[in-house]
């Protein structure tokens, strides 16, 4: 239950409108090697930036971080810039590892997304880092379920790559953690701890 109510709602019906947009441009996709769909993602990645004190804008730009990267290119980012405005369109570029088809290399953006983390604005921060640590989440829960046939489903293909990714990501996180505000500390703190029991299972 809430804690207080007032007429005045903290999310409007633009979040409303970019819930719409999202069940419907991923309605049919589902996350990797499961039958989850890939919806509950970007729920989740919302409800973390709001959590970590981020605003409506940065919460409607984490229920649409993968609205460009996953089909919908520079026209999806055109849209969402003249329907929620260029602050969200940003944040969404900003996490984007790519917006062509086909896309470059796997290790090739991936080393260009951790490089970019240093010059991330800190609502991009938030987003991404709300992002990376639901992505942890899901292969930590996945990892105690099914053991090391996981890492399959990763384009990278063996672990050793995947966790050394993450293990960038943190390190870039952690560098960026005054950007990032007191209340995104304990979510950074986590993505630090499930990184270290990932690493641990695999090893």
């Amino acid at each position: 239950m809430p804690e207080t109510y007032t007429d005045s709602p903290l999310l409007s019906d633009a979040f409303d409108r970019a819930l719409l947009l999202v069940t419907e441009h991923h309605r049919r996709q589902l996350r990797k090697g499961t039958d989850v769909p890939y919806v509950s993602h970007l729920l989740s990645v919302s409800a973390l930036t709001l959590e970590m004190g981020g605003s409506e804008t940065e919460a409607i730009a984490a229920l649409l971080h993968d609205a460009v990267e996953d089909g919908g290119g520079p026209p999806m980012l055109a849209r969402l810039e003249a329907d929620f405005g260029p602050d969200v369109a940003r944040m969404v570029l900003a996490n984007s590892d790519s917006d062509t088809e086909p896309k470059p290399p796997w290790s090739e953006r991936k080393r260009a997304y951790i490089a970019s983390i240093a010059h991330k604005q800190p609502d991009e921060l938030r987003v991404s880092l709300a992002d990376k640590l639901h992505n942890a989440r899901a292969i930590l829960l996945d990892l105690r379920t099914h053991g090391d046939t996981i890492w399959t489903r990763f384009q990278a293909g063996e672990s050793g790559a995947v966790r050394a990714y993450y293990r960038g990501l943190y390190d870039a996180f952690d560098a960026r953690r005054d950007a990032l505000g007191p209340r995104a500390v304990p979510a950074l703190e986590e993505l630090g701890r499930t990184i270290d029991e990932i690493d641990r299972l695999a090893g």
